[in-house]
């Protein structure tokens, strides 16, 4: 399926870039006609994943981000974060709850909140080469909204 509207936004892997990531995919989402919910469910996996990003890819280094935001005609958002950073060795292992490679402090919760949030979640990822987290929600079609 071809997408109806999409855009690329590239960032520095600092934690300032979270708010400005988990923003823009709310405000480009919303021409779906998201409820709030919907657009609260969408800043919240986003958050996640480009906190991912910035945390525990580039631990010790500002490392590249981008964020792909695509829509589609079934009313759909897929958000694709992807990193060139340290990558993740074990995706499957990392996807278990409370499983973190960061702090104390750290939940280790991202992946099992993403996938609560959303109807879809892929992580992809190499050691030394980086991760991709692609993120699908299908958004409800509201009376009045658009066709």
């Amino acid at each position: 399926m071809k997408p109806t509207n999409m855009t690329t936004i590239d960032f520095l892997s600092r934690s300032a870039n979270e708010g400005f990531a988990r923003t823009a995919a709310a405000c480009f989402t919303a021409q779906l006609d998201p409820t709030l919910e919907e657009l609260e469910d969408i800043k919240t996996a986003v958050s996640e994943g480009v906190t991912n990003a910035i945390v525990h890819a580039y631990p010790d280094t500002l490392g590249r981000v981008v964020l792909r935001l695509r829509l589609f005609e079934d009313n759909s958002v897929e958000i694709t974060i992807r990193d060139w950073g340290v990558g993740i060795a074990d995706v499957e292992q990392a996807r278990t709850p409370l499983f973190t490679t960061g702090s104390e402090e750290r939940s280790g919760m991202g992946f099992t909140i993403m996938e609560s949030f959303m109807d879809g979640l892929r992580v992809r990822s190499s050691p030394g080469k980086g991760t991709t987290v692609v993120l699908k929600k299908k958004i409800s079609r509201r009376a009045g909204g658009p066709k």
